[in-house]
């Protein structure tokens, strides 16, 4: 049992006060300088780095610290990890920070913990900048030309191009300072380009602004050939509008184009315009090539299949079903818009090209009819010479388009109607209602269901009189096509004729819905209200009506007039002159306005009107009475007697005027009272002659029809005697619907 027992050795006996002399190097801060570790770890980033874990077997352990005396002391920290600067497995480790954080040996000697240093007062004032400095030189000069660059362009916003030209030319003078002073002190790379762009771009828009176009091609010419410029080549686009206002089409094509090569293709709607441009510059030199075009155009696939599809070969339920369910599916509603435009679009065309495609519209439409009439739209060509027709109307041709039309009576139903429709509508203008009846009824037997045909057949009828059938054929029309304006408005009409007015309001109300801006359509129903004793709606709806037709003399008149009736002479004036400002020729008008300044013992203001009513009507003596009442009624008497002395001597014989020529005179005291007396006695003698005369001549006429009724020869005609009675066209008098409607039942029923 004693063999594993080991006893103490006596030797070495323990000192119990051994250590307290012992002096740890570590904390020896005298010779730090001479220590070779310490210096390498402050003067190098060697202290900060991590320690070499991998060599360290374990942090608890001690190890050996090496100091620069040479001599090895085993220290741990308190959580067993080396200190530092201590020597691990040969590799020293390095150092950390020297002073803690805001800790200074100032703070020993009892000065105060400030981190932040706010007890060395405020911070010292900003630096003045120097504004003889050639930087700030640069600055200043470079914010004068943006100024100018911007006054140039408000005075050109502004309308005065000189100014504008003016300072766009100081800022490039300005502009070019700045350069060569930049140059000086810096490297040519830190010149301002956007700068310089600017002030050129401004200086050349001016230019071609004021019309000097040379100027502003040089200018934008220095922008495009400067590489410096990423954006410059855009600016050919401006120089191509330059030569098209000087006419020089080439030009202004070669440059258009070249812009175009320049844009991306992601910029599409710049290139679009630009493209429109060069059709532009291309149609000024004449050069159309429409042909070519229009040919390509027809060719185009429509890919749409043609109406024998939905045709039934058989009687077989199943594939009526089929074609029944697909007639008017969504598809084939997109078949039907796709050729609806394309035909459109070749009208369109044909339009366009066929008057200026040769030497003459009417050939040009023949050619466009040969090239349809060989294509797949072969139903367009009877269209196109329908429109050949109404080019002939516009130019006021009515025979040729009589002839083209006629060419159509022996065409298929659809095509004969149509013609049909519009030859009733010429004669119709004509005032040939024989054929234009003809012609209405040949419209309406070759397609009952033409609404144009119905409406151009009850504008017969009813230049004829018989106004219950031609509301027939207008609710017909309506039955066919309820959108028919032109039967609806007739309709409307035509129930006025036969006094039946609410239904005629009614016709014009459901029309004022469709068409909420038409001036015909205002009147009428202001009209209808007028008849219907009803001032007030009839006022508010021509209110409407002027707001669409501010300047129609007639409707302000209107106006005029019924506030007149209702007795609000300021309004009534206001219109009555609004009237009489656009159209001062209207007598009733110029009378009105005369006689409200009379009223209001405004006399002078009314000399006006009526001198003007004399120089429209001079060979009525009333207006020049008027006149010379005014100067008389305003106490003006010598004017008043040399107007009556005027209006004398050109009606030697008007009773009126001497009457008042021998007031005057008496008023007066003038000796000239005697000689007017005199003409005033024999103007009155002679015209109590005159109407003797003319009453015992009618006794005369009178007995003698009676003696020739009884015993006269009746084969006998004197040949100085009267003529033979013959139908007299009346004059008819002006309604306010004509202003409105000169031809109130004729239709525009030819194609645009």
């Amino acid at each position: 049992m004693m063999q594993n027992v080991h006893l103490a050795a006596e030797a070495d006996e323990d000192d119990l006060y051994s250590g307290y002399n012992d002096y740890n190097p570590t904390f020896d801060t005298e010779d730090l300088e001479n220590d070779v570790a310490f210096q390498q770890a402050a003067r190098t980033s060697h202290g900060r780095r991590p320690p070499v874990t991998a060599k360290i077997p374990g942090t608890s352990a001690s190890r050996p610290l090496a100091t620069g005396f040479g001599s090895k002391a085993t220290l741990t920290s308190s959580m067993g990890r080396p200190m530092t600067g201590a020597i691990q497995d040969g590799v020293a480790r390095p150092m950390t920070a020297v002073h803690a954080a805001g800790y200074t040996k100032a703070a020993m000697r009892g000065s105060s913990f400030d981190p932040l240093g706010q007890a060395r007062g405020p911070a010292p004032p900003l630096e003045m900048k120097n504004s003889d400095s050639s930087e700030e030189k640069i600055r200043q000069l470079e914010k004068k030309v943006n100024e100018l660059v911007e006054e140039s362009c408000i005075a050109n916003s502004c309308g005065d191009l000189k100014l504008a030209l003016e300072k766009a030319k100081e800022a490039g003078r300005k502009e070019r300072v700045l350069v060569r002073q930049r140059e000086q002190i810096a490297a040519p790379e830190n010149i301002n380009l956007d700068l310089t762009y600017s002030v050129l771009f401004n200086l050349a828009s001016q230019y071609a602004a004021n019309e000097m176009y040379a100027e502003a091609l040089n200018t934008y010419q220095v922008i495009v050939k400067n590489k410096m410029f990423s954006n410059g080549g855009r600016l050919k686009v401006n120089m191509g509008n330059i030569y098209l206002k000087q006419r020089n089409y080439a030009k202004a094509i070669k440059f258009y184009r070249m812009a175009l090569d320049q844009i991306p293709s992601v910029h599409k709607e710049m290139r679009i315009k630009i493209m429109q441009n060069i059709g532009v510059a291309f149609i000024k030199t004449g050069q159309y090539q429409m042909k070519k075009a229009f040919q390509k155009l027809i060719a185009v696939p429509l890919e749409v299949d043609y109406d024998d599809k939905y045709i039934s070969p058989n009687d077989d339920p199943h594939t009526n079903l089929l074609i029944e369910a697909i007639k008017n599916d969504s598809l084939r509603q997109i078949e039907r818009e796709r050729k609806s435009m394309a035909e459109e679009y070749i009208m369109t065309a044909a339009k366009l090209i066929a008057p200026v495609i040769e030497t003459s519209f009417a050939v040009g439409y023949d050619w466009c009819v040969e090239v349809v009439k060989a294509s797949n739209y072969v139903e367009l060509a009877n269209d196109l010479e329908i429109n050949k027709a109404t080019t002939y109307l516009r130019q006021q041709d009515f025979n040729q388009a009589l002839e083209t039309l006629k060419m159509f009576e022996k065409k298929d139903s659809r095509v004969k109607s149509a013609a049909a429709t519009n030859l009733s509508f010429l004669y119709y203008l004509e005032n040939e209602l024989g054929q234009a009846t003809n012609y209405a009824d040949l419209a309406v037997n070759s397609d009952r269901y033409n609404p144009a045909a119905l409406t151009n057949k009850g504008n017969t009828v009813f230049a004829n009189g018989d106004y219950e059938k031609a509301a027939e054929f207008y609710k017909e029309a309506l039955r066919n096509d309820s959108s028919c304006t032109e039967a609806l408005y007739n309709l409307g009409l035509t129930y006025k004729k036969l006094n039946r007015i609410d239904e005629a309001l009614d016709c014009f109300l459901k029309l004022h819905a469709i068409l909420r801006n038409s001036a015909q359509v205002l009147y009428q129903i202001a009209n209808i209200y007028e008849i219907m004793e009803d001032p007030n709606q009839a006022i508010e709806w021509l209110l409407q009506l002027i707001s669409v037709v501010p300047t129609d003399p007639h409707v302000l008149s209107k106006l005029g007039k019924l506030y007149d009736n209702e007795g609000d002479k300021s309004q009534a004036f206001h219109y009555y002159y609004e009237s009489y400002r656009y159209f001062p020729s209207n007598i009733e008008v110029i009378e009105w306005l005369g006689a409200y300044y009379i009223d209001t013992q405004f006399c002078e203001k009314a000399i006006e009107y009526f001198e003007r009513a004399a120089l429209i009507l001079p060979t009525q003596v009333k207006w020049q009475l008027m006149v010379a009442s005014c100067y008389r009624r305003s106490g003006n008497y010598q004017k008043a007697l040399e107007k009556y002395k005027v209006i004398h001597r050109k009606f030697p014989e008007n009773v009126e005027c001497l009457r008042f020529l021998v007031r005057l005179c008496t008023d007066m005291g003038l000796k000239e009272v005697q000689e007017y007396m005199t003409k005033l006695k024999k103007v009155e003698k002679l015209k109590e002659i005159r109407e003797q005369r003319i009453k015992s001549g009618r006794d005369g006429s009178a007995r003698s029809r009676r003696e020739g009724n009884a015993g006269g020869d009746a084969s006998y005609i004197d040949p100085l005697g009267p003529q033979a009675e013959r139908p007299k066209t009346a004059a008819r008098k002006r309604t306010e619907e004509d202003d409105f409607a000169d031809e109130e039942l004729g239709e525009d029923l030819l194609p645009e």
